[in-house]
């Protein structure tokens, strides 16, 4: 029986996507990128939130979220990474347990390695550091909000605050606003590196759809074809892998694993798709297929009007995204669309940051006519940043059940506004036999 796939989709696009070679193979970028991240971006983070000081306790098994941000992977017993202004500039003092000191001085990320002998306490020798330089504020990794800014222990509080004594304690602070202000950005070097892997992630989501035989092709037969193009290509998953792809032919279901439930004429497909490369930058993307009915050759009115209606809802968010933009504007620009064009109330946000992890740190885009608004919905969008977000269009199904189109693409913003990192998808892909 024929197969055919309709890539509109590809007709469509204005620049080749990457070629299916694997641009991930060899060394990771990441050391030298972590270099000019602490170098350039971490100083502008600190003056920025106001902290005078930030310093990160890393240990072994249980270490700080963002332990390989500055070179605290390898940290054996306590380690503490201590980043400070004085009146000579920014500078980095880490204080390393003295079985990893060599290794972490020779990459050469820190002014200064400092190494703590065998029955020595880190903890302690920072903390007296710190009083000498009598800091007026120092920010710690304790937040209420932001998993990635949570990485300090309630011991490591409690030995730290006894170490640095009563009144130098008084003056911690969490790094929320730090780590927000510092993760949200993004290299150009990093913004190139999730651009071919975007490119990837969107082209195997195609050659998935090519795959789908009517009556027979399951969801989870989509998601064994890209698990299967992972593992041939050396990448990791960008999300929980029971759950990475989503794929759902059916009534929403939320974030869930793919079912074997057989895709019919007449379903809209959805998957939600992204990889990690280089075990660093994820992406995160969502492409949407219609299966013809026979007799068709095209969507019928009503999936196209859908169809149009969460892309023009994607485009209405995109132009909204400039810098000094609070992501909850970037919601209200979709959800007016949304409502102009009969959509059923859909309950995600627009999008969210995406680089270190799917759902990183930086603005909100949500919040708009809901009950309850994140704190990191009214934050501005800035240049540097990275998005993943969705149009969409809800709507009921006769058989019961609501389904969303939430087509959904990766831009960072700069200057003059946002700037997608692939060719958005512009219309429905089309399955037929």
């Amino acid at each position: 029986m024929v197969k055919r796939l309709c890539l509109l989709l590809c007709l469509a696009l204005s620049a080749p996507l990457a070629s299916a070679g694997n641009d991930f193979e060899g060394s990771s970028p990441w050391p030298e990128i972590r270099k000019q991240r602490i170098a350039t971006l971490l100083p502008r983070a600190m003056r920025t939130a106001g902290v005078d000081a930030w310093l990160l306790l890393c240990r072994e098994n249980n270490n700080d979220p963002l332990a390989d941000h500055v070179g605290g992977e390898n940290a054996g017993s306590t380690a503490g990474f201590l980043f400070y202004f004085d009146a000579d500039g920014f500078h980095s003092r880490v204080y390393s347990p003295v079985g990893e000191a060599t290794a972490l001085a020779e990459l050469a990320i820190h002014d200064e390695v400092v190494p703590v002998a065998r029955g020595e306490s880190a903890i302690d020798r920072v903390a007296t550091f710190i009083r000498e330089k009598d800091f007026g504020s120092l920010a710690l990794n304790m937040s209420a909000g932001n998993a990635q800014a949570d990485g300090l222990s309630f011991t490591q509080h409690q030995a730290l605050a006894e170490a640095l004594g009563s009144k130098l304690a008084a003056r911690m602070v969490p790094s929320d606003e730090l780590v927000y202000e510092w993760l949200s950005i993004k290299l150009p070097a990093e913004v190139d590196i999730m651009r071919k892997a975007a490119e990837l992630t969107a082209r195997w989501q195609l050659e998935a759809y090519s795959t789908v035989v009517p009556g027979e092709t399951t969801d989870a037969d989509i998601a064994r074809f890209l698990k299967a193009k992972m593992a041939e290509a050396g990448v990791g998953d960008a999300w929980a892998p029971s759950q990475n792809p989503a794929v759902n032919s059916g009534p929403d279901r939320g974030h869930s694993h793919p079912t074997e439930r057989v895709i019919m004429p007449g379903d809209v497909i959805q998957t939600d798709f992204g990889i990690r490369v280089y075990d660093r930058w994820v992406t995160d993307i969502q492409r949407f297929a219609y299966v013809l009915k026979p007799g068709e050759s095209e969507a019928p009115a009503d999936i196209q009007h859908y169809w149009v209606s969460a892309r023009d809802g994607g485009r209405a968010a995109y132009k909204a995204m400039k810098p000094g933009v609070r992501g909850i504007d970037v919601d209200e620009a979709q959800r007016k669309l949304m409502e102009q064009n009969g959509s059923e109330h859909v309950m995600w946000s627009t999008g969210h940051p995406v680089g270190y992890v799917a759902h990183d740190t930086g603005p909100n885009l949500g919040g708009a006519r809901s009950a309850s608004v994140r704190p990191a919905a009214l934050k501005p969008l800035k240049a540097g940043m990275v998005f993943a977000f969705d149009g969409f269009h809800a709507w009921h199904l006769e058989g019961g059940g609501l389904k969303t189109i939430s087509v959904e693409e990766m831009v960072v913003v700069k200057d003059d506004g946002a700037h997608y990192l692939i060719p958005p998808q512009q219309q429905l892909v089309l399955i037929g036999r």
